[in-house]
């Protein structure tokens, strides 16, 4: 089966599902096909609302153990975001085990904006800058337990949380063999070895581990802004110091960065030399994603192998350095 394959539903499928969530009638949708496991479609309400659909993959769909239940995740996410004054889609409905669709949906406000990743406007500091400040709220915000407790993967202390997250991501290599530059063994020891930095963590803030230019959505009716950051569904509590390594995704982040100008103008944040080593973790951590996420998603070769090989390389690079530290 092909890994992409998602729920399918008919027009009156579609109709009836939103009916049931908001009361309305569909005039017309349009499939997004972007993405590798929800299906989401924008739609046209007959009260004249716009409306994004996601809905969750058949239960057939082979997912990483960290992906369980995403879309409870960014129903939590955008909820306790938007408490925070943080801009999101504004969250129309969400439905659990829907009694006829057998699964789980969100329906979104739609945006009128643009995704910064198709649009290289100016002011691109001072939007970095606005960035780095909505994450700070957004990383605000605490929970009760560290990890991803939606997939079952927490721990009591962000060590353990990280360890077990570590854990089971690598433990996915078993149903999906993926190249590393070292055996799982081997990447998890070094992972323990450094884990002692992660003590530094006492409290679970809510991170969303995925703010990509693609994830965040502007205004362009004045001076470029930043409208909304969507696609809450990877987040997981644990240290807000992760958020900075989606970002700066194969580099480092660097003291001048303005994203990390725009955090300070909102909550303290010094990078320290433990600091140094959690954000380590956290780049072997996405790096190791890259990779093993192919197995379940089976990614055109042409599209996949500049990220497969810049993640493979960057994940040696952190091991390497991760090892020589602890």
């Amino acid at each position: 089966m092909d890994s992409r394959t998602k729920r399918r539903l008919t027009d009156a499928e579609l109709g009836a599902l939103v009916r049931r969530a908001v009361g309305a009638d569909v005039t017309s949708a349009t499939e997004l096909t972007d993405g590798y496991a929800n299906a989401v479609w924008r739609l046209k309400l007959d009260d004249g609302r716009e409306a994004v659909l996601k809905l969750s993959p058949p239960p057939e769909l082979e997912q990483l153990s960290y992906e369980r239940n995403l879309l409870r995740m960014e129903a939590a996410a955008i909820g306790l975001a938007a408490a925070a004054g943080v801009p999101v889609a504004g969250l129309l409905r969400a439905g659990y085990d829907d009694p006829v669709l057998g699964g789980d949906y969100l329906l979104l406000a739609a945006l009128d904006g643009v995704s910064w990743n198709d649009v290289k406007p100016d002011n691109h500091a001072e939007l970095r800058r606005e960035l780095g400040g909505h994450l700070a709220r957004f990383n605000a915000v605490t929970g009760e337990v560290f990890g991803y407790p939606h997939a079952g993967i927490t721990g009591a202390t962000w060590r353990e949380a990280f360890l077990a997250m570590a854990a089971a991501l690598l433990g996915d290599t078993e149903r999906y063999p993926t190249p590393l530059p070292l055996p799982a063994g081997e990447v998890m020891a070094v992972f323990e070895a450094a884990a002692p930095a992660l003590d530094e963590v006492t409290t679970p803030r809510l991170v969303h581990f995925d703010v990509w230019a693609g994830n965040v959505f502007l205004d362009l009716s004045g001076t470029p802004r930043i409208q909304a950051i969507i696609d809450h569904e990877r987040a997981f509590w644990g240290d807000p110091l992760a958020e900075f390594v989606t970002p700066t995704i194969f580099g480092e982040l660097a003291e001048d960065d303005p994203l990390l100008a725009g955090y300070r103008e909102v909550t303290p944040l010094e990078l320290t030399p433990a600091a140094r080593t959690r954000l380590d973790l956290y780049r072997a951590y996405l790096y190791l994603i890259l990779l093993v996420e192919n197995g379940p998603r089976q990614y055109p070769e042409n599209e996949y192998a500049r990220v497969r090989d810049l993640a493979t390389a960057s994940l040696s690079d952190v091991l390497d350095r991760l090892a020589r530290t602890s």
